[in-house]
């Protein structure tokens, strides 16, 4: 090692090393030798003197092949005896002035606003959409178009067609509009940007009726959550059939379905009322009768009501989406005091009670819901 450190200038390092049998690395590392710098040249002999560059640049800024990319550049001169650089010189040339983007934008992405809509009352945000359910045949479906109620969840108007028909789209909102009896400026009408949706004929109308127009954003689907749930629900429930003998079977299933939906099912977003409840404002008269059971109970056994008197609470007095909630500890005003509750000194019978067996058992039998047997549904069905 000592040997390898003394060797004279004109005996080169890797061929000592070679003869003993050690890179020039064990070499560095165990002796003191510094490892001699690598020569660096004041200019790479292959590199563009500062007149050819200037050359090339003043030729590629030229209105002849300003937008012409380098490739297109080389081939032209190429192709006129001329040859100044290759196509990455110029790349690498246009780089480094910035200059080797895109020209031209490509797909440029459009920001969709956040649909961001607020109910205080019924008719004044209708959702709709429309859902596939399967046919018998195989590739045979039938579709589904719902209106809901936003703020009570009710359902408005809804249809069954072989197709998903604009036309037919247009039609049902504007007879669930005259049922409902909905004033000109007071309706939004929000949903996806499915075809019928976005039709001509489904703006014009809205247009002439005076309602507004909201729009999810594309590939989102929690945009219009309450009728994606409204189709949850029906999809899971324990008769729904998986195949679908007809399109009159459809129209018959979901007529029950909804009759149901609106009339019997107490639903969770609105405190176990029902939507025609909130549609119809009977919650004042429906809470009455909610509160005077809970008060008897509570007089005949108050220990086991261990915060105290129980009081109903009421569905809330906002419906959103998209919007924040709002901070009910901040709320001066308290939640129950949205509607005033009258207790009746006599129950009405017609009103039922905490015993009825469809209050107690949440969604009644399929037979008790089931009546007599139905008409033959019509192509078009608005809820009255």
């Amino acid at each position: 090692m000592d040997a390898l450190e003394d060797l004279p200038a004109a005996i080169p390092v890797s061929r000592a090393c070679a003869a003993a049998g050690m890179s020039r690395a064990t070499l560095y590392r165990k002796t003191s030798l510094p490892a001699p710098p690598k020569p660096r040249l004041a200019k790479p002999v292959r590199a563009l003197s500062t007149s050819e560059r200037d050359e090339l640049v003043a030729l590629m800024h030229s209105p002849e092949y300003v937008d012409q990319p380098p490739r297109e550049i080389y081939g032209t001169l190429l192709s006129l005896g001329i040859y100044l650089a290759s196509v990455s010189t110029m790349y690498r040339i246009l780089a480094a002035l910035s200059e080797s983007n895109e020209r031209r934008p490509g797909h440029v992405r459009t920001l969709n606003a956040i649909p961001r809509l607020e109910a205080f009352a019924p008719n004044q945000i209708w959702t709709w959409d429309i859902t596939k359910v399967r046919g018998a045949v195989a590739g045979t479906f039938y579709f589904v178009h719902v209106i809901i109620d936003l703020f009570s969840r009710y359902v408005v108007g809804w249809m069954v067609a072989e197709t998903e028909n604009a036309k037919l789209a247009t039609h049902l909102i504007s007879e669930a509009f005259a049922n409902h009896g909905v004033a000109a400026g007071t309706l939004t009408v929000h949903s996806d940007r499915g075809s019928p949706m976005k039709a001509g004929s489904m703006t014009q109308l809205l247009a002439t009726l005076g309602v507004e127009q909201s729009f999810s954003r594309p590939r989102v689907s929690n945009d219009n959550p309450f009728v994606e749930s409204a189709f949850k629900t029906a999809k899971y429930q324990p008769d729904y059939p998986e195949l679908f003998a007809s399109c009159t079977h459809v129209r018959a299933w979901f007529a029950e379905f909804f009759d149901w939906q609106n009339d019997h099912h107490h639903h969770q977003g609105l405190e176990l009322f029902t939507p025609a409840d909130v549609f119809h404002s009977r919650v004042a008269e429906v809470a009455a009768v909610r509160q005077a059971a809970l008060d008897a109970r509570y007089a005949s056994n108050p220990e086991r009501f261990v915060r105290g008197r129980p009081t109903v609470r009421l569905p809330p007095a906002r419906v959103h989406i998209n919007l924040p909630l709002v901070d009910e500890a901040a709320d001066e005003t308290p939640r129950e005091s949205a509607i005033e509750i009258h207790v009746p000194a006599t129950v009405p019978a017609t009103t039922g009670s905490a015993s009825t067996p469809t209050e107690s058992s949440g969604r009644p039998s399929k037979l008790s819901r089931s009546g007599s047997p139905r008409e033959t549904k019509p192509a078009l069905m608005a809820a009255q």
